[in-house]
């Protein structure tokens, strides 16, 4: 028989692919007052709060050096704030709540598409077509992510 009680569930944390990620400020506010720790991770260090909350994680330039140390430390308890579609798509795999900086979540049933246009995209751009990036991101992007990131701590602080 085992005599070691069971661990208490690891607490929520939230991964930031930071390097073009226009909502850290929000998610610092969101983490500070849920009490949740935050990995902001990057190819180049920049200033982060000094809290004990947050912990800056730089990694190399290598190609993908970001997306891999987010993908590997995604699980059940992260909510992952990125832009990158297939960084999402490893992140699902994981277990993990994704989010855009817009607020909008990726899942698995908006995935696929999600990476089929992004595929049809570049063939387009690398065919020498002219095509419109995203939309300018806006105050009400920004009201739509702190809404839910909260909600993504909430659900997973209730387990």
């Amino acid at each position: 028989m085992d005599s070691h009680p069971a661990s208490p569930a690891p607490l929520p944390a939230i991964l930031v692919d930071a390097d073009a990620c226009p909502v850290k400020e929000e998610i610092y506010k969101v983490a500070f007052r849920r009490n949740v720790a935050v990995a902001v991770v990057s190819n180049s260090a920049f200033r982060v709060p000094v809290h004990p909350l947050v912990r800056r994680v730089v990694v190399t330039d290598a190609f993908d050096a970001a997306d891999d140390w987010i993908a590997e430390a995604a699980g059940p308890r992260t909510v992952v704030v990125t832009a990158d579609i297939l960084l999402a798509d490893r992140c699902i795999k994981a277990g993990a709540v994704v989010l855009s900086p817009t607020g909008k979540p990726f899942t698995n049933a908006s995935i696929g598409s999600q990476i089929a246009t992004r595929a049809i995209m570049a063939d387009l751009r690398a065919g020498g077509d002219i095509i419109g990036g995203p939309a300018p991101f806006a105050k009400t992007d920004r009201s739509r992510f702190l809404s839910a990131l909260d909600e993504a701590l909430g659900k997973l602080s209730r387990g």
